[in-house]
């Protein structure tokens, strides 16, 4: 493969993947922004301080609260004082929260999936095959 090949191939790999993820992220649309179900996402695993979420993506405090803010009024994540240190609030998902999770995947892969089922048997098993290239990429 020559630079110029492999250049492309660094090019269109970058963008595809970009496209198919934005596609999912917005094609998928149930009552949550992207953005707000990367918060719930967070949550997930357990209770963080506002903070903690907004480090890990890489947005600022102003822009953490008003999304907090917003989930917190639609009942999707409960925000409680930190028990250790009174100025500090822990965020932790609602019921509604974990169901509105749930559901969001369940559309992601739905869509993803009726796009699959276009493909041919082999158009499938190539896709098989570079997902476990891709995965070996994003690894390293």
């Amino acid at each position: 493969m020559t630079r110029a090949q492999k250049d492309r191939l660094t090019s269109d790999l970058r963008m595809v993947c970009m496209r198919v993820s934005r596609r999912v992220r917005f094609e998928s649309t149930t009552e949550v922004a992207p953005h707000q179900f990367s918060v719930l996402a967070r949550l997930e695993d357990g209770p963080r301080t506002p903070k903690e979420v907004a480090d890990i993506e890489q947005v600022s405090a102003p822009s953490m609260s008003r999304t907090v803010s917003g989930l917190v009024e639609r009942g999707l994540v409960d925000r409680a004082d930190d028990p250790t240190d009174g100025r500090q609030v822990i965020l932790s998902l609602t019921k509604a929260g974990r169901q509105t999770i749930r559901e969001t995947r369940r559309r992601r892969d739905q869509w993803l999936a009726t796009r699959l089922e276009r493909l041919t048997d082999d158009e499938r098993a190539l896709l098989c095959r570079a997902t476990e290239l891709l995965e070996r990429v994003a690894a390293e």
